[in-house]
């Protein structure tokens, strides 16, 4: 018997959805056919799609120190060195979501760049249904391998023209505790916003996880931006409250935002 896999806070919450009615949405085929992953949900009908008029957008390949990691990127036409905007995706993979903010960004002037990091699963992420089939893949991510893969994300937006003295990062949901952990870790951050994100790991992943987001407070060396849902049935907001404390950066809220100062 398969033990059951790993569920973190960060989807935990999102296991727990309101009843919505399926009018307005794209068929399962329609999504897939547009490049979204089923894992995350429904997807809207009238969705968002950002277009690449005066952009240079595409898919990138990223060399890493095993091979080469694939990611997409999007950046504005005519414009000498951009700031650089990492883009660190959920558990989903390098769906059609993660692409258009990339776009979004790009629109406002930035060289956003979202690498494939789980490239090495030998699976795409996107096609994969089912949360808990995601888990056993995305838990076995070490943060010594992310974080490298994120370095070298920026030294290709560099080598492209980005200017990484001004770089950012922004993620979602996993991609949320990624720009905490990012932050502690880069010197050169200027900046980051975490859409969701836990902050408090399981104990479980502690030989590839060593140091939660909380954990690493003292060490953050950028201002982050930590926006999270006070009625969200993933992530307590004692722990949310807790990582305000220790960070000084940190806010959550469902109706207001609070920036703390450094």
């Amino acid at each position: 018997m398969s033990a059951e896999p790993l569920l973190t806070s960060d989807v935990i919450g999102l296991t727990k959805v309101a009843p919505f009615s399926r009018r307005g949405f794209m068929t399962a085929t329609a999504a897939v056919t547009a490049g979204y992953t089923l894992a995350a949900g429904p997807v809207r009908a009238d969705v968002i799609k950002t277009d690449t008029n005066g952009l240079t957008a595409g898919d990138a390949k990223i060399k890493v120190a095993d091979g080469e990691m694939p990611g997409y990127f999007a950046r504005p036409d005519g414009v000498a060195s951009p700031p650089v905007v990492l883009v660190a995706m959920e558990i989903f993979g390098l769906h059609e979501y993660i692409k258009d903010v990339t776009r979004r960004l790009g629109k406002l002037g930035a060289f956003a760049i979202a690498p494939d990091y789980y490239f090495r699963k030998g699976e795409d992420l996107t096609k994969i249904t089912d949360i808990p089939k995601l888990m056993p893949l995305v838990n076995t991510k070490p943060d010594a391998e992310l974080l490298s893969d994120l370095d070298a994300t920026a030294a290709w937006a560099k080598s492209q023209g980005g200017d990484t003295s001004r770089l950012g990062i922004m993620g979602f949901c996993r991609g949320g505790r990624t720009v905490w952990e990012y932050s502690a870790h880069n010197k050169d951050l200027k900046a980051g916003v975490a859409f969701y994100g836990t902050v408090v790991d399981p104990d479980a992943q502690k030989t590839i996880w060593p140091k939660s987001p909380t954990a690493l407070a003292p060490e953050m060396k950028a201002p982050v931006l930590g926006l999270y849902g006070e009625a969200d049935q993933g992530i307590p907001v004692a722990q949310v409250e807790a990582m305000k404390a220790a960070a000084a950066i940190c806010v959550y809220t469902n109706e207001q935002i609070v920036v703390e100062e450094l």
